[in-house]
């Protein structure tokens, strides 16, 4: 009898040590959060103003009213061109009430006529609205520094969007993390079917280049790669745009 339970007791404990292991490998908790992504073009001489603003004021009360900061960066190639960052809410509604009462805090009211008073900062704003895929990253604001960030954009064939997204369930993330990127973020766009939205990681513009250029080549890929599109009828993306971004001395992420 006792020989009996022992060999139950192993036989249990095998099948649930399988079953874990079997188990998908996305990630366990989803992420439900809203993000937003801003992007802001100022009047010529007036970077270094809204670098000020959202440094001395605009981040605090952005938390004030319930907004998560993520990260603020500027473009490598051309670090005084725009203001992109990222920000987080738990969901449109909130959102939407958070935009509203910052608009409408005299506090920012006062601190944007004050940065104003030699004329207007900002000349144009541009907003995209995201939502984090099922095998995005668990997202960390995390000040580890000595980073460069690539902000990558894919535009898909019609339809495939469902197919590009698991070819980066699948493999790609993977594939990235074995070449020496690290995968931050994944993104889709809101309202849109056709577009995926994505920060990596990496020690330098050059180190990107050389993980990139493992990634290509690796056989792995190339398999992946050429089994997706032939089921797929032909190419997955339409286009793919990348831009590396430098965090700001105030960004939360870097």
């Amino acid at each position: 009898m006792k020989n009996t339970f022992f060999f139950l007791f192993v036989v249990c404990g095998a099948l649930v040590a399988f079953t874990q292991e079997s188990q998908p490998t996305t990630n366990p908790v989803a992420d439900t959060r809203y993000y937003e992504m801003r992007a802001y073009y100022t009047h010529p001489g007036k970077f270094p103003d809204i670098l000020a603003r959202f440094r001395n004021n605009t981040m605090r009360i952005f938390e004030k009213h319930g907004m998560t900061n993520v990260g603020y960066f500027v473009p490598q190639s051309k670090p005084d061109s725009v203001l992109i960052y990222f920000l987080s809410y738990p969901n449109r509604e909130a959102r939407d009430t958070s935009w509203k009462a910052f608009i409408n805090d005299p506090e920012w009211k006062a601190v944007a006529a004050k940065s104003e008073e030699n004329g207007k900062i900002v000349s144009k704003v541009v907003s995209t609205f995201l939502t984090a895929t099922d095998f995005s990253p668990a997202l960390s604001i995390d000040k580890k520094g000595n980073r460069v960030f690539e902000l990558r954009t894919y535009k898909t064939t019609a339809g495939h969007l469902p197919n590009l997204l698991s070819r980066f369930r699948d493999h790609t993330v993977k594939l990235f993390e074995k070449h020496g990127m690290t995968n931050v973020v994944y993104w889709t766009e809101n309202s849109k079917d056709d577009t995926l939205i994505y920060l990596l990681a990496h020690k330098s513009k050059e180190a990107a280049a050389a993980s990139f250029k493992a990634f290509r080549d690796d056989p792995d890929w190339v398999a992946v790669r050429k089994a997706s599109e032939e089921k797929a009828g032909g190419s997955l993306t339409t286009s793919v745009t990348s831009e590396f971004l430098v965090p700001t001395d105030f960004s939360p992420m870097k």
